[in-house]
């Protein structure tokens, strides 16, 4: 074994199986892209918190498997061997929003087909999901389901208060009711004919009623 031996190394043959300007151009691209995902996010949001955070995790989510799909598919060993050393990686982190997924998915879908060299699937297909969810994720209407909460005195006003409330929506479903002494509180789920919200002020002056509260919600429960 001589001086050359001793330094020739696979590892060192591996360091130009993927040229400089392939890694340049998939890298600015993959970040161009991540950010239009951060930006689609931050329009799109619906949830409680918006988080600045998960928007810089995306952008980094598509750089980071851009990275790994340009080393896979330079070398046919070590995408075996990728695998079994991405199996044992495990996320404990919950995602609440359901949206947030398809934002994840997106990310990690653009990575591994811009390091493919797909390069027109990557920015037209991202270009057609974003709008896609401009247009229908943050999409607001009239019908769209309110919780209407009633604070009542007495069981007759309760009922004069019901009956007016279904006449000026489309859908009166009860959610809940809170029975106390000289007190009833009711949730109501409506969905409203138009966008005309004055027949609350009304609800509110009726006699026996002490207040009428209008709120819009996402739709999601159990039951």
């Amino acid at each position: 074994m001589n001086f050359q031996d001793i330094f020739k190394s696979s590892f060192l043959e591996n360091v130009t199986s993927v040229s400089i300007l392939d890694m340049v151009v998939a890298l600015v691209l993959a970040f161009g892209i991540g950010m239009f995902l951060f930006f689609i996010y931050k329009k799109t949001f619906a949830g409680v918190m918006y988080s600045s955070s998960f928007g810089v995790t995306l952008v980094a989510l598509t750089m980071i498997s851009t990275l790994v799909i340009l080393a896979v598919t330079s070398n046919i060993v070590l995408s075996l061997g990728m695998v079994g050393a991405l199996s044992i990686v495990r996320f404990r982190t919950a995602i609440k929003e359901p949206l947030d997924i398809a934002f994840l998915f997106w990310a990690i879908a653009v990575g591994i087909v811009l390091a493919a060299g797909m390069i027109p699937l990557a920015v037209f297909g991202s270009l057609v999901i974003g709008i896609m969810l401009l247009v229908f994720a943050n999409r607001k209407s009239h019908i769209n389901p309110y919780i209407v909460v009633i604070r009542c005195e007495n069981h007759d006003s309760e009922v004069k208060a019901a009956e007016f409330l279904k006449k000026q929506v489309q859908r009166y479903v009860v959610k809940s009711k809170t029975a106390q002494k000289g007190a009833i509180e009711l949730n109501v789920e409506v969905r409203m004919k138009d966008g005309d919200t004055d027949f609350v002020n009304i609800l509110s002056e009726m006699e026996g009623v002490n207040s009428a509260v209008l709120v819009s919600y996402n739709g999601d429960y159990m039951g």
